[in-house]
């Protein structure tokens, strides 16, 4: 007697499982996006062979006393920066998820790091937007090894699976997650339904033979993820390809991951030979002009494992409206705003009537707090017009009472600057070394009616 076959629904919005069609979908609101799936009985759970030396595989029950603690040996991606977003390399049954807007170099930086890594063990590239005769023209086109690297071009995740079973690659590239499709999963590719069952497919594939998988995909024009949410649970490691549309720069940033640091930076320079790393992002973003321009002052923020020099730019102009504009990039705006009060209440300095504009140099977002006091020093620059020396730089929290408080990793932080030249730096007094820089004057403040007083602009 044959097995009945359930049927479930499925929101293409946001995932959301229903077991009757509805015309809305009571989650998040949205009509008519229920899409039915046929869910079979076709056992496939078992059917990818175990590699013994991948401690993920085994089925059995252990007790928590009596599991290895010994780590899965990663494997390097002969990138540093990639390695370093990554957490130290590819973790043997992991699944990594890389997005990015069209043109960033997704594909381009992975073609590059599978040609390398084919030297060295089994590798697999699965293609299912370019053919097959596009991806090795640009791999020709770059200059890269071609010879060991083994190539398929599918978009069937099953038929995908038992190739891969045949020649067992350790690591695995699916381009694109969106153009994959199962048979089972009645709807197109790209759909919720199918990004959801295609990405769990692949990912039990890879657990249960420790392959490390690598799945790229599209972003939404709010630069998030495309895909449902759920994706971002089924996989290890996500990580996002980002770029500026007038930079030949590409930013690395991890906002997943399993087995590293979150927040990692890794940058990459667009060239006619690939994306190249860069070892020093810090001099990337010091690219100053020969004058000393007022409104420019230089802050140190912590990515990750490291610290980045970073150029912040203020402009403060004359409203000619009857409500100021205040416009932050890379900044978030409601701390600008918040800023501002704090400047008016505790340093006495009111720009209420004037148009405040905040640009991060290099497209960098910067979200930690150390920024604080380099914003309103920027500011006060700008609506003085007195520029900051060439060879300062700021760093601080600031509080609502005008205090200045300590941020982390503040002596990483000053000897960067050292590195780059810097011969003085205005931080918390929290944050003042017992171990002076020879080569730096660091001015210790408690408040921001002493920091103005540092750069002589009360």
């Amino acid at each position: 007697m044959a097995t009945k076959r359930k049927t479930a629904y499925v929101c293409n919005d946001c995932g959301a499982d229903y077991t009757k069609w509805a015309g809305q979908c009571s989650a998040c609101g949205v009509w008519n996006s229920l899409s039915e799936v046929r869910i079979g009985h076709s056992g496939r759970s078992n059917q990818f062979s175990a590699d013994a030396g991948y401690a993920g595989t085994l089925g059995g029950v252990q007790k928590l006393a009596d599991i290895d603690l010994s780590e899965l040996p990663r494997i390097p991606t002969r990138a540093g920066e990639l390695d370093r977003v990554l957490g130290g390399g590819l973790v043997p049954g992991s699944v990594v998820l890389i997005g990015g807007s069209p043109g960033a170099g997704k594909s381009t930086i992975l073609l590059q790091t599978l040609c390398h890594l084919s030297q060295k063990l089994p590798a697999l590239y699965v293609t299912g937007e370019e053919s097959l005769q596009q991806v090795a023209m640009r791999a020709k086109r770059l200059g890269l090894p071609t010879e060991n690297l083994q190539m398929l071009s599918e978009t069937d995740v099953e038929r995908i699976s038992l190739v891969a079973k045949e020649v067992t690659p350790r690591v695995m590239v699916v381009d694109s997650i969106q153009v994959m499709h199962m048979s089972e999963v009645q709807s197109a590719p790209g759909s919720v339904a199918q990004v959801r069952e295609s990405t769990a497919f692949l990912t039990r594939y890879a657990k249960q033979t420790g392959t490390v998988l690598i799945l790229v995909g599209h972003v939404t024009k709010d630069g998030s993820l495309a895909g449902p949410k759920v994706l971002e649970h089924i996989i290890d490691c996500s990580i996002l390809l980002e770029e500026s549309h007038d930079s030949r720069f590409r930013t690395l940033r991890a906002h997943k991951n399993r087995f590293g640091a979150v927040n990692e930076l890794g940058v990459f320079a667009m060239t006619e030979q690939g994306l190249k790393e860069v070892s020093n992002p810090s001099a990337i973003f010091l690219q100053r002009g020969d004058e000393i321009a007022s409104g420019s002052v230089v802050t140190s923020v912590w990515e990750g494992t490291r610290p980045l020099l970073v150029e912040l730019q203020a402009l403060v102009d004359d409203s000619s409206l009857g409500n100021p504009r205040r416009v932050a990039v890379g900044l978030d705006q409601n701390r600008l705003n918040m800023l501002l009060a704090v400047l008016h209440r505790h340093g006495g300095i009111l720009v209420g009537d004037q148009d405040v504009f905040i640009n991060v140099v290099g497209g960098i977002k910067v979200m930690e707090t150390s920024a604080d006091l380099t914003l309103l020093m920027a500011v006060v620059s700008s609506f003085r017009n007195r520029p900051v020396a060439r060879d300062m730089m700021v760093f601080g929290e600031v509080g609502l009472a005008g205090e200045i408080r300590p941020v982390p990793s503040g002596q990483e932080r000053l000897r960067e600057a050292a590195k780059h030249g810097f011969r003085t730096a205005i931080v918390p007094a929290a944050n003042r070394l017992k171990n002076t820089i020879e080569t730096m004057e660091i001015i210790a403040v408690k408040n921001l009616t002493q920091a103005l007083a540092a750069i002589d602009m009360q």
